[in-house]
C-alpha cells in the first residue's frame, strides 16, 4: 500500500509558491526580525565589557530557514548560523548568496524532526509560521525536544507562528490578491474545532493554473508554552510582535522565547 507523502515534503510546492510566500514585504522585514532575535536570544555580541569573554561568534540554529533570509542576516551581524531546511532549491539559493557576500554560514538539508546536535547552539529560531506542519502532533514535540537538546545550557529557542487566537480573530473564508504576476485565490477552513487550519491556494497567470491544499496545526499561546515547558525549557516568554509587545487582542503574531 502506498504511503501518502506529507504535503510539505513536496519540493515542487515550495518552488512554485516561492514568489508568493517570499514577497518583497518578507525580505524588507529581515532587519527588524534579526533585531528581535538578537534581543530575545539574549546574545550580547556587541557588549564592550562582557561578563564572560566570548569564545567565538555565537552559534544560532535557523530551523526551516528557507532561502536563508534570517540566516544570512545573522551572519552579516557576526553570528555563526546554521540553516536547516528540506528544500534543496532554497538552500542552493542561500549558498549562492552567502558565497557572493563571503558570509560564513552552514546550510544543511535535513528534516526538522531528525536534526539534532547536542549542546551545539547558543540560540535557535523557527520563524515565519514554519511550525505545526506535521500530521502527527507527536512530531511537533519531537522537533521541540531536538532543539532543546541542541542548545547549550541557558540557550534560547524562539518560535514565531500564527497563534490560534489570531487565526480566529482575523478569519476570512476566502480572499484574493495579485502578487508576482499571479492572481492568487485563497480559501480557508478551520478543522478539528480550530485545532488546525486548512489552506487552499490557487495561482492563475495567463493559461497556467496551480492549486494546492494544505493544513497547519494551530497552537494557542498557552498550548505552545505548555509544549515548550514539557520539552524541558525552564521559562517561556510570549510576545505579540518583534517589538516585544504583549500577546493580547492587538497581537500581530505569536512569538515564544523559551530558555533552556
Amino acid at each position: 500500500m502506498d504511503v501518502k507523502q506529507e504535503w510539505f515534503l513536496d519540493a515542487s510546492f515550495w518552488e512554485e509558491y516561492a514568489p508568493i510566500i517570499f514577497d518583497a514585504k518578507r525580505w524588507n522585514e529581515v532587519p527588524a526580525v534579526a533585531d528581535g532575535v538578537t534581543r530575545l536570544s539574549k546574545l550580547r555580541l556587541y557588549d564592550e565589557t562582557p561578563a564572560v569573554p566570548p569564545k567565538g561568534p555565537p552559534r544560532i540554529l535557523d530551523l526551516c530557514c528557507g532561502f536563508g533570509r534570517i540566516t544570512l542576516e545573522l551572519a552579516r551581524r557576526g553570528f555563526y548560523p546554521t540553516g536547516v531546511d528540506i528544500t534543496e532549491a532554497y538552500l542552493a539559493a542561500a549558498r549562492e548568496d552567502a558565497a557572493y557576500e563571503k558570509l560564513e554560514v552552514e546550510l544543511v538539508r535535513a528534516d526538522a524532526r531528525s536534526f539534532k546536535r547536542p549542546g551545539a547552539f547558543d540560540a535557535a529560531v523557527n520563524l515565519y509560521t514554519s511550525f505545526g506542519y506535521f500530521e502527527d502532533p507527536r512530531d511537533d514535540r519531537l522537533m521541540v525536544k531536538n532543539v532543546y537538546d541542541s542548545l547549550k545550557p541557558g540557550g534560547v529557542f524562539i518560535i514565531e507562528t500564527l497563534g490560534k487566537e489570531i487565526a480566529v480573530r482575523d478569519f476570512v473564508e476566502a480572499d484574493w490578491f495579485e502578487r508576482a504576476g499571479y492572481l492568487v485565490l485563497t480559501q480557508y477552513a478551520p478543522r478539528d474545532s480550530w485545532g488546525s487550519l486548512q489552506n487552499r491556494w490557487i495561482l492563475i497567470r495567463e493559461d497556467r493554473r496551480i492549486e494546492r491544499t494544505f493544513t497547519q496545526r494551530l497552537y494557542a499561546a498557552s498550548e505552545l508554552r505548555t509544549l515548550l515547558r514539557e520539552a524541558g525549557f525552564s521559562s517561556v516568554e510570549l510576545y505579540g510582535d518583534w517589538d516585544e509587545s504583549p500577546y493580547d487582542h492587538r497581537a500581530v503574531t505569536l512569538i515564544a522565547a523559551a530558555q533552556r
